[in-house]
């Protein structure tokens, strides 16, 4: 892995480089407005989140550019709204179903939308604590 990527959280560095360039770009010029720190990486997280998606323990392109959550629609210094956890709460109820059908989700095709989502988040955390030896 090229070295600008090493400092990168571990789903980055299992993601593919559209992910990772993504997410270091941002992430350096938000350090060049904000500092280093947090605030850097929440918004490096944030624009990621605009192009990529996450699928268990990496992140994936998205079909469509654009927020992924209520969180991201709200933007600004001060969001509002839930955040899906890097999961596109935003797309069709069929794009969440195959996600969940791809992380082997029990009892997704009794599952509305929003529960979908939930359930495709924690397949996510859980395929990354694995993938982390945690």
């Amino acid at each position: 892995m090229p070295e600008k990527y090493e400092d990168l959280p571990s789903t980055l560095q299992r993601s593919p480089e559209s992910a990772r360039e993504t997410y270091a770009k941002a992430k350096e010029s938000a350090e060049e407005t904000y500092g280093k720190g947090e605030r850097a990486s929440r918004t490096a997280y944030a624009a990621l989140k605009h192009t990529h998606e996450k699928v268990g323990d990496h992140w994936e392109q998205k079909e469509e550019y654009g927020p992924s959550d209520s969180r991201a629609e709200s933007g600004g210094a001060n969001p509002s709204g839930e955040t899906g956890g890097g999961v596109d709460a935003n797309a069709s109820k069929e794009h969440l179903y195959e996600r969940a059908q791809q992380l082997d989700v029990s009892g997704r095709s009794k599952m509305d939308k929003d529960e979908l989502a939930k359930a495709v988040q924690k397949a996510n955390d859980r395929e990354t604590r694995k993938a982390r030896g945690d």
